[in-house]
């Protein structure tokens, strides 16, 4: 199954027809449906989001029957979610391979003619489902037949897009941090412990995402924080990452970038794993960041402090780290701002590598 990360997702969508069905393959938590419904709403398209694993009827579906006096004829009521104003609707058929033998019945004649017991949905409609990938869910057998109406992806969402998506949306600093020192902590399936009830909580990017919604007003984290924490995310994520919050944290990349003179001693005593966690939060900021004419100008000199902060400490490492990043495709506004306006960085990067 080829594989796919949010930016080729982006990608595949622009490119696929409307009259071509898309089947996403995943974990549970990995954001296949948010963002989704945040590509399409942009494009001014209504997202209709039906969890087939909750329903357990084909009324859930296409509507309760009744009968049309005049004919006498039995007819289905539309359901909530039909458009009846004309305007193409994307239906996001979630938990696919979850849902009830007789559920997928009725999705046959959606998948294939885009009608629903008879009524046909606007033109331009697009179909996209999403399935459960892996031997911990309880999961039902696709029918070839309908699994041939969909181009099949893996979703596999990196860490980077992530943090950059965490950045953008302001999650919580001590989270965002964490992940990036932590990155199998994001979608871990590791779990340190077995209740006896059978349940398992283990971490996912949705909740995170919950996490930053609580802590972020939050300034000192207590016990009970954490144990809020283990609710969410499991025991073995929540102690490691308080144990990583109660530690001494990396000055973010805006206070570096807009103040280095404050910053410097700081900076001066990192060692080289933390300079790589500022390398990253840079590039972060970098490509997130609405900066104005004047704070531009401000970042542009400061970041070229804290390069030859580099250079002077001999931090060699650090400085391969950060020129790594001109080989990735995460950070294209980040990459295009050093090249444009801090060229003197730019430049000593380019030394850099054909000195290697």
């Amino acid at each position: 199954m080829i594989s796919l990360t949010t930016s080729e997702l982006i990608e595949i969508l622009d490119c696929t027809p409307a009259e071509q069905n898309i089947m996403l393959a995943g974990r549970h938590g990995i954001g296949k449906s948010e963002i989704l419904t945040e590509y399409y709403t942009k494009k001014n398209f209504r997202v209709v989001s039906l969890f087939l694993g909750q329903m357990s009827d084909p009324g859930d579906i296409i509507g309760l029957p009744s009968k049309n006096e005049t004919t006498g004829q039995t007819e289905f009521m539309l359901p909530y979610w039909f458009p009846v104003d004309g305007k193409p609707v994307v239906l996001f058929l979630d938990e696919l391979n979850r849902a009830r033998p007789e559920i997928l019945q009725t999705i046959m004649d959606l998948a294939l003619n885009r009608k629903l017991a008879g009524k046909k949905l606007p033109e331009g409609s697009r179909l996209i489902s999403a399935v459960n990938d892996g031997d911990e869910y309880q999961l039902t057998d696709l029918d070839p037949a309908l699994v041939s109406r969909f181009n099949i992806y893996s979703f596999k969402p990196t860490v980077e897009e992530w943090l950059l998506w965490a950045s953008r949306n302001k999650l919580d600093s001590r989270v965002i941090n964490f992940i990036q020192a932590n990155p199998e902590f994001l979608d871990s399936a590791v779990v340190a412990e077995k209740f006896d009830t059978g349940l398992e909580k283990t971490p996912d990017r949705r909740a995170w995402k919950k996490v930053s919604d609580i802590l972020k007003s939050k300034k000192n984290l207590t016990e009970v924080h954490k144990k809020l924490v283990a609710g969410i995310v499991g025991t073995p994520a929540a102690v490691k990452f308080f144990d990583f919050a109660s530690g001494k944290q990396i000055l973010p990349a805006k206070d570096i970038l807009m103040n280095f003179s404050k910053s410097k001693s700081v900076v001066a005593k990192y060692e080289i794993h933390q300079l790589s966690q500022l390398n990253d939060s840079v590039f972060r900021f970098l490509q997130t960041s609405q900066l104005s004419e004047n704070e531009e100008n401000t970042v542009a000199e400061n970041l070229l402090l804290y390069f030859k902060l580099l250079e002077k400490n001999n931090q060699k490492e650090a400085i391969a780290h950060f020129a790594s990043y001109f080989e990735k495709t995460d950070y294209p506004k980040a990459i295009s701002f050093i090249m444009m306006d801090v060229s003197e960085v730019y430049s000593k990067i380019m030394d850099f590598i054909d000195n290697i």
